[in-house]
């Protein structure tokens, strides 16, 4: 089914180039600017399901990337400078903002070779609690569970749920039962423990595994301290906020921001939603967001920067460099923004 999918957008994407739809959208819906929403980016293989896949991209094709779009005028700045520019635009080439969520590792050792190539600033959205263990990276988690386990036993309120899980599209379905259960099914706050019940096998423990994927402080210090580098929030929990009552989303933002201006000396600015999609955040985390002081904040809606989001600025979209999507062509038609009206139900402008 996801592969289906997925070719079906690769067609879509191809036919809006050969048409030549991204000629006639680019001057109406491309708006003036753009920002890029990565997670990994690394050169080692895909895992064997490869069930996190969209979540990584190569270091050649970030490269890439950037040299396409500074041949084509984009100008790469901050979201201190993003966030100016989108009330104040000014003539000239559109703008690009480089983000990153999560605080991979290889943000570090793989991104930041590619950034310094191009002299191109990058924000980097910190959740404490992954950093320090509090919660984990349980995507990546269920994704090794699946893989080493050919049944998976998921305690749900009803009882135990066996699931199977020999085949690879056996463990493609139990992995997205387990995500589904964790996602919708229980509490965010209990997430974690459910995570530690599935990942802390006999012979391997899995959170650790994930865990080492992750920066440390140090690490993280060394981002803030270069001079391409911010580092932003992205809650304390990584918790999906509209499920979280408003204290309590609310707490989320004010306390990532204390623990991080905590460990580098610096008050983050920016925020990026954890799971920004509709059913995750909304207008109230919008508020809540601008509330806790930060100047922006960032969702994984399709779409690119107008001269509206001006009065947006706690909503604003970004254009994933996907892992499954990783082509040039594919790049610069969605830069046209062609495809934001497909992605948000008609919509040309979109915030929440």
């Amino acid at each position: 089914m996801i592969d289906s999918v997925e070719a079906l957008r690769k067609v879509t994407l191809a036919a809006m180039r050969t048409t030549g739809m991204t000629t006639v959208a680019r001057p109406l819906l491309s708006g003036i600017g753009v920002i890029l929403m990565l997670h990994r980016v690394t050169a080692a293989p895909a895992k064997p399901l490869d069930l996190n896949g969209h979540l990584a991209v190569h270091p050649r094709f970030l490269d890439a990337v950037l040299g396409e779009m500074k041949r084509r005028g984009y100008r790469f700045v901050s979201m201190d400078e993003a966030t100016h520019l989108t009330r104040q635009p000014e003539k000239g080439p559109p703008f690009a903002a480089i983000t990153l969520d999560d605080g991979y590792r290889d943000n570090l050792l793989e991104a930041l070779p590619v950034f310094e190539k191009h002299e191109t600033p990058f924000t980097i959205y910190i959740a404490p609690g992954l950093i320090d263990g509090a919660v984990s990276l349980w995507w990546d988690v269920i994704e090794d569970v699946v893989t080493i386990r050919d049944r998976v036993h998921l305690a749900t309120e009803s009882g135990s749920l066996e699931l199977e899980a020999g085949t690879p599209r056996e463990k493609a379905q139990a992995f997205r039962k387990v995500v589904a259960h964790l996602s919708q099914g229980i509490a965010e706050e209990d997430q974690h423990r459910a995570v530690q019940a599935l990942g802390q096998l006999p012979d391997a423990d899995l959170l650790a595994r994930a865990q080492a994927d992750l920066m440390t402080w140090d690490e993280i210090r060394s981002i803030a301290q270069h001079p391409l580098g911010t580092i932003g929030a992205h809650t304390v929990h990584h918790y999906a906020l509209k499920r979280l009552d408003r204290n309590k989303a609310l707490a989320e933002m004010v306390e990532a921001v204390a623990l991080i201006e905590r460990e580098i000396g610096e008050r983050p600015r920016h925020m990026a939603y954890p799971y920004g999609f509709a059913a995750a955040v909304g207008e109230r985390e919008a508020e809540l967001a601008k509330e806790a002081g930060f100047l922006s904040a960032v969702t994984t809606r399709h779409g690119l920067i107008q001269r509206r989001h001006a009065d947006h600025l706690h909503a604003l979209p970004r254009l994933s460099l996907n892992g499954r999507y990783q082509s040039l062509d594919n790049v610069q038609t969605m830069l046209s923004g062609v495809t934001v009206p497909l992605a948000n139900k008609g919509r040309r402008f979109v915030t929440m």
